[in-house]
Formats: structure tokens, sequence, C-alpha cells
């Protein structure tokens, strides 16, 4: 897997982001380990909190089908924004538990590109530890 090539999956889900309240559209595609991809797109729904964002919706969909955290070898979160767009805070908490701290998380608004980790993205995490 290259960079070009999750960013051109991320750019293809989000073809599919239903926004119709923000017009602010978002893709997202998990690269695996194995080859797999998976996609995700920001869906809005008009009681906001139902909203599900475009990398939830990829990673979601890649533990459903299985994957886990050793599997994810990326994520690129693209949107069509007029500045890269990052995670908000309720996926940034998801990704901590979803994804390993290092996992390359690639966010590119189609003009830049910014690659972080989510130990970058999210310092000083809640986690199962702080359960324990």
């Amino acid at each position: 897997m290259t960079q070009e090539e999750i960013l051109k999956h991320a750019f293809k889900a989000m073809d599919n982001a239903y926004a119709p309240y923000s017009n602010y559209h978002v893709g997202a595609c998990v690269a695996c380990k194995d080859g797999s991809y998976f996609y995700g797109a920001n869906i809005e729904n008009a009681s906001y909190g139902a909203t599900n964002c475009g990398e939830r919706s990829a990673v979601f969909a890649a533990y459903s089908n299985g994957y886990r955290k050793n599997d994810i070898e990326a994520l690129a979160i693209v949107t069509d924004g007029g500045r890269v767009g990052a995670p908000c805070g309720v996926c940034r908490q998801v990704l901590s538990e979803l994804l390993n701290q290092d996992t390359p998380i690639i966010l590119s608004n189609g003009k830049e590109v910014i690659v972080k980790t989510i130990a970058e993205l999210l310092p000083m995490q809640f986690n199962a530890e702080d359960l324990a």
C-alpha cells in the first residue's frame, strides 16, 4: 500500500458521504496488512448526535469483518474542506482504542497531506488501563 493508493480509496469513499446539513464531506479508508481495504464516509442525521463520522465508519467496517488493530496498516481521512481536516474528539477516542498507537493516520484535503499517529493526535488518552 502506498500513500497515494490509500488516499485514492479514501477520496472514492468520500463520494458516498451523506452530508445534507453541513455540506462537509469526509471519506476514509482503512488499509489492512493483507491488502484489504475498508471504506467509510460521514453519514449525517438531523439530530446531529446520531451522525457517524467517516473514519469511525471505516474502522468499524474493518472490525465488523473480523480485523483488529494489529491487522491495520494505515488509515486515510480526506475532506473537501479548505484545510486538512482532523478527527473530532469522539473519533480520536475511538481510534485510540481500535488502532495501534503508531498506525499512520494520513489526512488530506486534496491539496495538502499530513501524517500523524493517534498518539500524536490524542495525548494522555483515556483507555482500558484507566478502568483497571
